[in-house]
């Protein structure tokens, strides 16, 4: 047996290199053949909700959105010029206040998103949009 050499077996061994390559074209391939469409706008008519909340909010402030983009805060009627004196008012008094923000199924979302911002740029965070 002396003049028999073992051979030690080498560990087979994966090549890395070659598959990364072919996954690199794939994901080439997938981009060059993607369609990329422009998205549409859908016109919706939003439910009511069922499972709406009945809670009451106490230390809140209620706004009222009307379709033609009236506004009413706390049940007075009022403009967004308004709205944005009072919620800076209400901002430098306390960030903690929850707004309400109700709207006609019909209003524009310009004029809920408008209310929103108006509330957020003073700090009031805490904002719920109320459904029937």
């Amino acid at each position: 047996m002396s003049g028999l050499m073992l051979k030690k077996r080498r560990r087979p061994e994966l090549n890395l290199l070659p598959l990364i390559d072919v996954l690199v074209m794939l994901v080439f391939f997938a981009f060059v053949t993607m369609q990329f469409r422009s998205m549409t706008t859908m016109n919706l008519t939003l439910p009511k909700v069922e499972t709406a909340g009945k809670s009451e909010i106490k230390d809140s402030l209620t706004i009222s959105l009307t379709k033609e983009g009236g506004v009413e805060v706390n049940g007075r009627v009022a403009s967004f010029e308004v709205l944005e004196q009072l919620a800076q008012e209400i901002g430098r008094v306390s960030k903690d206040i929850t707004v309400v923000i109700r709207s006609d199924e019909n209003t524009p979302l310009r004029y809920v998103t408008q209310a929103m911002d108006t509330c957020r740029k003073q700090g009031l965070n805490k904002i719920r949009l109320q459904s029937r």
